[in-house]
């Protein structure tokens, strides 16, 4: 039987060492509360993980629907082994939430897929703002700990192959 977690960030599992990896974070400025706590989980989870600091460079784009194009760019200049992308969507009145959200997460798996790397998506969709809140360092845990530890395995599945 499957049990549901409380906290999403609890990786559960030993990751590979990223002492050797090089990581671009693009986050969004929109939502900036709730986008620059992710970028601090995932920070923290590159660091305690082994990842040094000038290994990590952070890029930051106007919203979430930038963040495709943001690793996109990112890609193409082969300088890091992986792009994690953070940003945080929340609904409103209108169906703009629907076309971004698509638009991003298509966009981002685009780029993974072109460039045969990892481009993870670390973007919250929720209802509320609270919501949000409770997935980028509350009761919910860190989407941005969940992504860099994604990134780090994921890194290390890509190199194992080469």
């Amino acid at each position: 039987m499957i049990e549901k977690k409380k906290n999403l960030s609890d990786v559960g599992h030993v990751l590979q060492t990223a002492v050797k990896m090089r990581f671009a974070i693009a986050v969004s400025q929109w939502n900036s509360e709730v986008t620059f706590a992710l970028r601090d989980g995932a920070i923290a989870t590159l660091l305690e993980n082994g990842a040094i600091t000038q290994n990590i460079e952070i890029f930051e784009v106007p919203g979430s629907f930038e963040l495709s194009t943001a690793a996109e760019m990112l890609a193409q200049t082969r300088r890091f082994d992986a792009v994690i992308c953070l940003g945080c969507v929340i609904q409103g009145e209108t169906r703009h939430f629907d076309f971004i959200c698509n638009a991003v997460a298509n966009g981002i798996a685009q780029v993974g897929i072109k460039h045969a790397m990892p481009v993870i998506f670390g973007v919250l969709t929720t209802n509320t703002m609270q919501q949000a809140l409770d997935r980028s360092g509350g009761k919910h845990g860190n989407k941005g700990t969940e992504a860099a530890a994604t990134a780090i395995n994921m890194v290390a599945l890509n190199q194992s192959l080469r």
